[in-house]
Formats: structure tokens, C-alpha cells, sequence
């Protein structure tokens, strides 16, 4: 296949349901854009999920399935689930037929599911990519269908085929660059002091509840060890939070930090969850984490992600159940230990793949080529 045929690549992407595959696949099909400016790329992802906002936001044109997962909770709603498969393979069929793609990728979700299964049985190259350090449902389903599996850590391939594997890292946003930003510039745009070391704190867009509330029941003890603190509430908490610390110095608290450049330039230390996008952006970031792990997430995955770093003296590991007790000593003890806070940051720059896109989309175009 010529040059001049890959500028025409015809691409369809599917998966979604959390930001933590929304934001890869935006990140792949950005750099398939950059790379081949005439490709055509098409989503297909779940009716009432992120994906069927995002993507029309950032430019691309979506289909949506009436797919979702097994309901542990509610048994009798499983029932629809054979419905709502045929129905789905039914609509991916048509999809595929009209729109003719090269190749497909899946990136996690139930949405790649009947995409990548329909596609590779009519032949057409299928791509998965896995963003955590322990495979999910749809994405073990779907690694003997599909030719090349990208993921974030070597470890899979306790998991996947070896010869299908290319250990690509995530695609996130670029935050290699942060500490090159003036820590006045950051401090100036939040209002806070350059001169005090910075606890950022992102529990997620959603927030996260234990973290919180880890956050406030050790607020003072906190900011009387020297510290003050930048805090990404989540929407569903920020209201009450705002208003406990609108009159606290030294305490900057957002719903949302769109501006996580300036976040990161500013931060001595992050708390943060351990999905495998914000890992991904942390290394980037070259920045002294503690994790601590979601206990609602399928698979317990996040504490399988967080336990990679931490085995390597890349993060510190703390349990969901533990945090409100330990969060003081944690922090302080890295604020006030220079070695262990170069120690953290030297090595989770080891985990940093700050080309991950790029190296994804060459494996897609290797697969366009074979076939």
C-alpha cells in the first residue's frame, strides 16, 4: 500500500463508558488526524454513555449501541442482555458495510465488543488497546480476535498472547513539559504561595469520596505541617466543600481543575486515585504520588495498577480503608524527606511513554499494510 493510499486510512474506534477509555481513543484518533489529515475515522460507542458527547465535541462522527455489561446488582435486568447483543451486531454490521474501514480498534467498554468481533470475522485487522495492568472483561474476550494488543505494562503478557503484544503505554495528554512552567506563574493562577510546598489532590471529574473526605477530616493538621492544598472536589462534592474552606487560608478547592498543567507545575506531592490514564499522566508529570486505589472499580484493577508502581519505588500505596488515618504522615514524611521524594520521582519518570499515540498508530498502520 502507497503513501498516497494511507493519507485516504479509513479507521473505526469503539469502547467508552469512562473517561479512562473516552480520553485514549480521542488521544489515537488525534494522532491518526495529525499524521494522515485526509483519513476518515468513525466511533461507535454506548447510547447514554460519555463517548456519545464527547466525541462530536472534539470533532468526530459517532454511532451508539444499546450495549451494556452484566448487572451484579439486579439479576432481572440481564435478562435483555441476548436482546440487546443481536441487536448490536446487527447495527455494527451495517455500520462496518457502509462505512468500509481499513481496520478497527477497540479500547475497552462493552461498546468494542461486537465491533471488534463482527469486523475481524469478515477479515478487516482489529487493534485493542488495554490501559490497566490487569486486563478487562471485554478486552480478554476480544485478544484472540484481534492481531495487535497495546498495552501500558509489560506484565501483560501474563494475560495476552506474547506475539500479538506492544507495550505502547497509554495516550494521554502531553505533560512532559510541566516543571519547565515558573511555579510562580502556577501559584499565581490558583492564588496561592509559591513558597509553600503544594498537596494536589484529584480523586477524579467525579471526585472521590473517601479521599475527601480523608481531606477534611485532616484539613488543619495538613496545612499546620506547612503544606497547603490544591483540590479537585469532583462535581458531586464540591458545594459542601467550598463552602468548610471558603474562609480556610491556604486552600484552593475546584470542582474541576481544567488548567492541570499549571496543577502539576505547582504540586510537591498528588494524592490521587489509581486509574491507569491518571498513572499515565503522572509519570509524564514526574511527580511524588500516593495512590490510592478505588475499591469499586471491576476487577479491583486499580490497586493491581497502583501495586506496579509501588513495587518499584515509583508511588506510594495506600488502602482505600486506611488513608483518613495515615494521609498526615504520608505527606509529611515526603515533603520533609528530600531523598524520598527524588527517589519517588525518579522513578516514576521510568514509567513515562510520553509517545504512546504515536507508537499505537504505527501499529495500526503495520496492520493496514499486511492486510
Amino acid at each position: 500500500m502507497g503513501n498516497s493510499e494511507l493519507n485516504n486510512i479509513r479507521v473505526l474506534i469503539s469502547g467508552g463508558g469512562t473517561g479512562g477509555h473516552v480520553y485514549p481513543a480521542l488521544a489515537i484518533a488525534d494522532e491518526i488526524r495529525r499524521q494522515y489529515p485526509d483519513s476518515a475515522i468513525h466511533f461507535v460507542g454506548a447510547n447514554g454513555k460519555m463517548e456519545m458527547e464527547k466525541m462530536p465535541q472534539h470533532g468526530y462522527t459517532i454511532d451508539g449501541i444499546d450495549i451494556s455489561g452484566i448487572d451484579r446488582n439486579n439479576k432481572l435486568k440481564n435478562l435483555s442482555l441476548p436482546f440487546k447483543l443481536l441487536k448490536s451486531y446487527l447495527k455494527v454490521r451495517t455500520i462496518i458495510k457502509n462505512f468500509k474501514p481499513q481496520a478497527v480498534v477497540g479500547v475497552g467498554g462493552y461498546a468494542s465488543g461486537p465491533l471488534i468481533f463482527m469486523a475481524t470475522r469478515r477479515g478487516i485487522p482489529g487493534l485493542i488497546q488495554e490501559q490497566n495492568s490487569y486486563p478487562g472483561i471485554t478486552n480478554k474476550v476480544l485478544a484472540k480476535h484481534v492481531k495487535t494488543i497495546c498495552v501500558a505494562y509489560p506484565e501483560m503478557v501474563n494475560y495476552f498472547p506474547k506475539n500479538k503484544l506492544a507495550v505502547t503505554g497509554n495516550p494521554v495528554r502531553d505533560f512532559s513539559k510541566v516543571n519547565e512552567i515558573p511555579k510562580e506563574e502556577a501559584a499565581n493562577f490558583f492564588g496561592l504561595d509559591k513558597t509553600k510546598p503544594t498537596l494536589l489532590i484529584i480523586g477524579g471529574s467525579l471526585g472521590a469520596r473517601t479521599i475527601n473526605e480523608a481531606v477534611q477530616q485532616n484539613l488543619y493538621d495538613l496545612l499546620n505541617n506547612g503544606c497547603q492544598i490544591l483540590w479537585q472536589t469532583g462535581k458531586f462534592y464540591f458545594e459542601p466543600i467550598k463552602e468548610k474552606v471558603k474562609d480556610v487560608s491556604g486552600v484552593k478547592a475546584l470542582a474541576f481543575i481544567e488548567r492541570m498543567d499549571y496543577a502539576y507545575a505547582l504540586a510537591d506531592v498528588v494524592l490521587s486515585r489509581a486509574g491507569a490514564i491518571s498513572i499515565s499522566e503522572l509519570a509524564l508529570a514526574a511527580k511524588a504520588v500516593i495512590l490510592v486505589p478505588s475499591p469499586n472499580v471491576a476487577e479491583d484493577h486499580q490497586t493491581k495498577n497502583a501495586m506496579v508502581l509501588a513495587k518499584e519505588g515509583a508511588a506510594i500505596l495506600v488502602k482505600d480503608t486506611e488513608i483518613k488515618s495515615s494521609l498526615v504522615t504520608e505527606v509529611t514524611t515526603i515533603i520533609n524527606d528530600k531523598n524520598k521524594h527524588e527517589g519517588l520521582v525518579h522513578a516514576i519518570k521510568k514509567f513515562a511513554k510520553p509517545d504512546a499515540a504515536k507508537d499505537i498508530v504505527k501499529e495500526l498502520i503495520n496492520l493496514i499494510h499486511i492486510n
